[in-house]
């Protein structure tokens, strides 16, 4: 019998899981501490949330010109008669006045753009944007460069 209670004695122990319990407690602290410490700001310079109670500035710097309304009267080939075409130009506010001034050239570069392009090319409801950008560039080109920003499309009816 001293054999089998030999084999008892040597029985493997069970492990401990203090040392679990104790590294998972100081992961979740610690874990605790580093997000505390990023959202305030301590580290990696910000995160932390200001309130938000106040709106955007104001809007500066941009001013907008409304272009009287032209008319063109399209080809026999065309499917509609005549085409009605208003925009606005935005502009930087310090050239509105001097934009302004050079509308009447401006209408004449679009008028005898839009006379000159094929109906087609008017018709085709995937065509707006490539009119629009040489609309755009022949305006910037009889206004001079850094005037006008962009060419606000108001009203564009085949009829």
């Amino acid at each position: 019998m001293a054999t089998a209670e030999a084999t008892l004695d040597e029985a493997p122990k069970k492990r401990s899981k203090k040392p679990l319990v104790v590294g998972l407690a100081l992961a979740l602290v610690l874990g605790g501490v580093g997000f505390y410490a990023t959202f305030s700001g301590l580290i990696l310079g910000g995160g932390g949330h200001e309130p938000a109670d106040h709106g955007p500035g104001p809007l500066t710097g941009v001013a907008f010109v409304p272009l009287p309304t032209i008319v063109v009267s399209l080809g026999p080939d065309s499917g509609s008669e005549h085409l009605r075409f208003t925009a606005q130009l935005e502009v930087v506010d310090t050239a509105q006045a001097d934009v302004a001034t050079l509308s009447p050239r401006i209408l004449d570069v679009l008028n005898s753009y839009l006379r000159a392009i094929d109906s087609a090319s008017i018709e085709d409801p995937q065509a707006m944007a490539r009119l629009r950008a040489q609309m755009l560039r022949r305006i910037q080109v009889v206004t001079g460069e850094g005037r006008v920003r962009d060419l606000l499309i108001t009203e564009f009816v085949l009829n």
